[in-house]
């Protein structure tokens, strides 16, 4: 009895004990991805990024040549784009990330509710990925 109480104290202890308190991560899913056929070799690509609460992307950049309009669905998105402030972002509201920017911070900014927006990427077709998380 006194050594299942050790081990269940060690065990609660450990950082890797506790599943219930991990963070949850992001889903994106494409909306819509199309060649623009007025400007030769350029796509638009358009994502549905869905955080539960408290999720966060890590830190990453875009394609290289993307554009990237943001708009928040629902919710609430806690974003900063190079070493712009960073901002909280209501359902409706709107930012831009120039190609190249770094997108440091990137998250629902609640704990008890999601949030979802609408990425939307104009860039030269074919540059994949869309995004790559910094190391």
């Amino acid at each position: 009895m006194k050594i299942r109480s050790v081990v269940a104290a060690v065990a609660l202890a450990s950082p890797m004990a506790s599943v219930a308190g991990a963070q949850e991560a992001e889903t994106v899913a494409k909306n819509f991805e199309a060649t623009i056929p007025n400007i030769p070799g350029k796509s638009l690509v358009a994502v549905e990024v869905t955080y539960p609460p408290r999720a966060a992307s890590p830190a990453h950049t875009h394609a290289k040549s993307a554009f990237i309009y943001a708009y928040v669905i629902s919710g609430s998105i806690e974003s900063q784009v190079n070493d712009g402030e960073t901002r909280i972002y209501q359902a409706g509201e709107s930012w831009s990330e120039e190609p190249g920017a770094t997108h440091s911070v990137s998250r629902n900014a609640s704990e008890t509710e999601p949030a979802k927006l609408l990425a939307v990427f104009v860039l030269d077709t074919g540059d994949n990925p869309l995004t790559t998380p910094l190391e």
